[in-house]
Formats: C-alpha cells, structure tokens, sequence
C-alpha cells in the first residue's frame, strides 16, 4: 500500500493518525512503510502541504509523547507477568 507521491502520502498519514489517534509505529505498520518515512512525511512535509492538518498531528504526537512512558511501563509489567506463570 506503499504511495510513491509523497504530498498524498503525507495527506494520507496525517489523517490517518489523528483519526485513529495512532502512535507513529502503529501507522507505519498500517500503511507498511518505516516509521523515520512516517515521521518525516507528518513532520516536515506535512509542515508546508497542510499546515491545519500538521497542527492536529502535532497534537497527538505530543500527546503519544507524554504517554510513552505509561505505556513502556505497561509492557513491562505485562512482560514479567507473563515470565512469572
């Protein structure tokens, strides 16, 4: 599902992740391109194509960002829950 134009594809990212509210992973998951093409589509790219758009996915990014480590935590925990049984 990979796009070759990059205005689409950057488009099409940002409104992705913040409809899904998604992490920049999970989005490079979805559409099966790496996570620095992601992060470069909605960082720089995105930037100058759609400023709107860029505002929204800045948001969720900072948001992602302040709860990274609750959601390391979570892994972690889950991680040795499961060595325990």
């Amino acid at each position: 599902m990979y796009i070759l134009d990059t205005y689409k594809r950057a488009t099409e990212l940002g409104t992705y992740l913040v409809e899904h509210n998604s992490t920049v992973r999970a989005t490079a998951g979805h559409f099966g391109i790496s996570k620095s093409t992601v992060h470069k589509d909605i960082t720089e790219r995105l930037k100058v194509q759609n400023p709107v758009l860029y505002k929204a996915v800045s948001r969720v990014l900072a948001q992602n960002k302040n709860e990274r480590h609750i959601r390391g935590g979570m892994a972690t925990r889950l991680k040795y829950k499961k060595e325990k049984y």
